[in-house]
């Protein structure tokens, strides 16, 4: 989803343009993942499934918590030589798509534009009409999953951002049980893809000398409901999780088994007052446009 804004000033908001990876039409998304054999099914081939387990894993996690505190608490600081002497701010979202609009108080006065656009469509476009405008803010939380070719995204939208812009980028940190879940049972979940993590995005930047700041995000997940035979709820949790259509109704015995015993591991999930709390964190990284 793209939608562009006049600017304005930015004591009251900032000029926005936004990309969203939308899962109903994004093409690259489902060329990204490998379909699976049967009888598992990547959950992504499923929309409203997705966005139901989606809504699901964010009830039962402070992803969103933890976010809002960052914001409130370090992202000013993030900001400060991006903002400074300026009077907007010109700003592209990738991902972040028309929800945020409507559930962001105090946006009534302005205008959006809404267009349906793939990333791949965007950049290309953004090259065919030789586009000059340049952003002070990129953001990219959660979206890197699913692009083709990580490096180039990357490259890409550093190269519209203006002199101490900032792109920010969240994935799964390396150490989160959701990437070692995912890696450990790739090849019984049929997929040759390696679960992507803000380590990818480390060894890219390193590989270019490029500079960057990295700050942890912890996420906690009660994933009880998890161990609960027959909770739709836990159960939709668990095809998020891993990324499986109907996990729970597809998968062998063996393998149910297994992962619910890679959840529960001590290294990554602990019990309390009757509770099963899993630690997957998240991790931020900042690039910020020094030229």
């Amino acid at each position: 989803m793209i939608f562009f804004l006049p600017p304005v000033p930015l004591n009251k908001a900032v000029r926005v343009v936004d990309v969203r990876l939308l899962i109903s039409v994004d093409v690259d998304l489902h060329q990204h993942i490998t379909r699976m054999e049967s009888p598992l099914t990547t959950l992504i081939t499923d929309s409203n499934r997705y966005l139901k387990c989606y809504h699901h894993y964010l009830k039962h996690c402070t992803d969103q918590q933890t976010m809002e505190e960052f914001i409130n608490n370090r992202f000013l600081d993030i900001m400060t030589k991006t903002v400074n002497g300026k009077s907007d701010l010109n700003v592209i979202g990738v991902g972040s798509g028309s929800d945020l609009v409507s559930q962001t108080p105090g946006l009534d006065y302005i205008r959006f534009n809404w267009n349906q656009i793939t990333a791949d469509e965007f950049e290309e476009q953004w090259k065919e009409k030789k586009r000059t405008e340049k952003a002070d803010l990129i953001h990219m939380f959660q979206v890197l999953y699913y692009v083709k070719d990580l490096g180039a995204t990357i490259s890409f939208y550093q190269s519209l951002l203006n002199k101490n812009g900032q792109l920010l980028m969240t994935l799964h940190s390396g150490n989160s049980i959701v990437v070692k879940l995912r890696n450990t049972y790739s090849n019984q979940l049929g997929t040759t893809e390696v679960a992507r993590s803000t380590g990818d995005i480390k060894r890219f930047l390193d590989s270019k000398g490029l500079s960057y700041r990295s700050y942890e995000l912890p996420n906690e997940v009660d994933i009880t409901k998890c161990f609960i035979e027959g909770d739709e709820e836990g159960e939709m949790m668990i095809d998020f999780l891993i990324q499986v259509l109907d996990f729970s109704k597809t998968a062998s015995p063996e393998l149910k088994a297994g992962v619910k015993e890679f959840l529960c591991c001590p290294e990554f999930s602990v019990e309390s007052n009757g509770k099963v709390l899993m630690n997957a964190q998240y991790e931020l990284i900042v690039l910020e446009q020094l030229t």
